[in-house]
């Protein structure tokens, strides 16, 4: 079911996204038929790929799916920026923790 579920995702995606369907359809290179026929979560014979579902990602910047997935395994999706900032403030409050001692020579 999360198969279906994701690829529902997807398929509200590109044909509700603010981007047009078609727009996004040559921006992943990929003809819009084909690209329909991947997004039905009932065609049986055709699949939406990995590859293809992170180029519509990345074309749409819609990271909705991604956080879908991420809930679904128990996770919570950060953007990059703000885990970084994260990690700034974790790496120098670390440095000031760890600065060598004027008394004791630094060995690098």
């Amino acid at each position: 079911m999360f198969e279906k579920n994701l690829t529902k995702k997807v398929q509200d995606m590109v044909l509700e996204g603010r981007i047009p369907a078609k727009l996004v359809c040559r921006r992943i290179k990929k003809p819009y038929s084909t690209l329909l026929r991947e997004l039905n979560p009932f065609d049986s014979h055709a699949k939406l790929g990995a590859e293809t579902m992170f180029e519509i990602v990345k074309a749409t910047h819609n990271v909705s799916v991604l956080e879908f997935m991420a809930r679904e395994l128990g996770y919570t999706l950060m953007p990059l920026e703000s885990q970084e900032r994260t990690n700034t403030k974790k790496t120098n409050a670390d440095v000031e923790k760890k600065a060598p001692s004027p008394h004791r020579e630094a060995v690098m």
